[in-house]
């Protein structure tokens, strides 16, 4: 028997099948007393990834009591969905509180799967009695440099406007570039500009520093200054971000998965305060974000993610659960290139020195194997390093083994692992925008 024989012996003997996506019974076992709970994806566009990371983050909601959903998304956008989730009337629909998804690419959150899962949120917290146990709905990461000032001045306005003349000063640092944030950096790196990093920290400091002046009585104002406080620390990182993206692709990834590991805790301590109690939270990002980057070919060149952030700040085992998820072939929605239409793109079979591929040989078409919870011998079998896919908004088939896989040691990487052998594209809201196929952005190659 061969070592390749045994180890398909062994993922066919511990996969746990899936016959229906709405069925995560195993999974929601799997999660256990875990309180972060990551759920990957191995594209941005792919319909079977959203609706089971739907139907899960469901189940932990209302039969573990979850309390927050955080999702690779930016600030401001996903708190305009959250306010709608929560009862807010300034949106009429959820396809209307998604629009506040404006820059490319819109369809990862504008899509059929989130819109339906936000109004199913939204119903479920009008039922709830008490306002403080609606779940919200949040983004971790930093692209929103011009939106995020905006929603600090605005605060500002309301609470402190002494406070919103200082902020605006300190903003107009950025002029006219806060429009285009990679022209900043551009500018800042090449000499051509000085750049805004003194001003932002000030701000920063100056919301979170003192805010006993602020009025912030009650749960929602509280509420609202965490708001604010984030936004402003969104200006602060993203500022950072755009002006070493000319410096070095490790140092503008770990900043950017630094911040989602950031927000994400500001968000557990403001929630667990809320509660009383630790928060649970499930996030939502790509397998590249929440795998352990220990595990992959990336720690070899000093670049950690928010899953590998999550594991190293737990105060006790299991606090954190990470599932990624892993796909053969099929559909996906994806770009071409940064800011061009999204299409419906065939994927390539993958290689077969790849995990996909060795899932693939097993002759199973959807199933689940417990990692952490599996045997020493299937831990063993696939901890070996093995060259792992990661399609983000961007695909390029014709470069696919350079743009878009990496090695991996998945035993080590994830906690579970969902593989779904053949996959559909992802339903866009804005139908529009969609470019039918027919056979360098901010985290190029690959989008993620």
């Amino acid at each position: 028997m061969t070592a390749q024989t045994r180890i398909l012996e062994l993922v066919r003997d511990e996969a746990q099948l899936l016959t229906d996506l709405g069925d995560v019974d195993m999974l929601v076992r799997l999660v256990g007393p875990s309180r972060l709970v990551l759920l990957g994806e191995a594209t941005h566009g792919t319909h079977e990834f959203y609706r089971l990371r739907a139907e899960l983050t469901r189940r932990l909601i209302v039969d573990k009591g979850f309390d927050a959903v955080a999702v690779e998304a930016d600030w401001p956008a996903a708190l305009r969905v959250s306010r709608y989730a929560q009862g807010s009337d300034d949106d009429s629909s959820a396809e209307s509180a998604l629009r506040g998804f404006e820059r490319f690419p819109r369809w990862m959150w504008r899509n059929t799967e989130v819109s339906d899962w936000i109004e199913w949120l939204r119903q479920r917290n009008c039922s709830v009695p008490e306002e403080s146990a609606q779940v919200g709905f949040f983004g971790l990461d930093l692209y929103s440099l011009r939106e995020s000032m905006n929603a600090v001045l605005l605060y500002l306005d309301r609470t402190d406007p002494e406070a919103a003349r200082r902020a605006r000063a300190r903003y107009a640092c950025f002029d006219e570039v806060a429009q285009d944030p990679q022209a900043y950096g551009h500018a800042v790196h090449f000499g051509l500009r000085e750049d805004c990093e003194r001003e932002v920290l000030l701000q920063l400091r100056d919301l979170c520093g003192d805010s006993s002046r602020l009025r912030h009585d009650g749960a929602a104002a509280t509420d609202e200054l965490f708001y604010a406080q984030q936004n402003a620390l969104v200006v602060r990182n993203a500022e950072a971000y755009y002006r070493t993206m000319f410096s070095g692709r490790s140092d503008s990834w770990n900043l950017r998965d630094q911040h989602m590991a950031d927000t994400l805790h500001a968000l557990d301590r403001h929630l667990t305060a809320q509660r009383g109690r630790p928060a649970r939270i499930v996030v939502w990002a790509h397998n590249s974000h929440l795998g352990d980057a220990r595990a992959t070919e990336s720690a070899r060149r000093g670049q950690w993610n928010l899953g590998q952030l999550v594991r190293e700040s737990q105060t006790r085992p299991n606090e954190s659960f990470l599932l990624g998820f892993t796909t053969h072939t099929g559909l996906v929605a994806a770009a071409t290139d940064w800011d061009m239409p999204v299409e419906f793109k065939p994927i390539v079979p993958s290689r077969p020195d790849s995990i996909e591929g060795l899932l693939h040989d097993s002759g199973l078409d959807r199933f689940v194997l417990a990692l952490r919870e599996g045997s020493d011998a299937l831990q063993h079998a696939l901890s070996r390093e093995r060259l792992q896919r990661a399609i983000g908004v961007i695909y390029r088939p014709d470069t696919e083994r350079w743009s878009h896989y990496f090695g991996a040691s998945v035993s080590r990487q994830f906690d579970a692992l969902v593989h779904l052998d053949t996959t559909h594209a992802l339903q866009p809201l804005d139908a529009d925008a969609i470019s039918q196929h027919t056979e360098e952005p901010e985290t190029y190659p690959s989008g993620v």
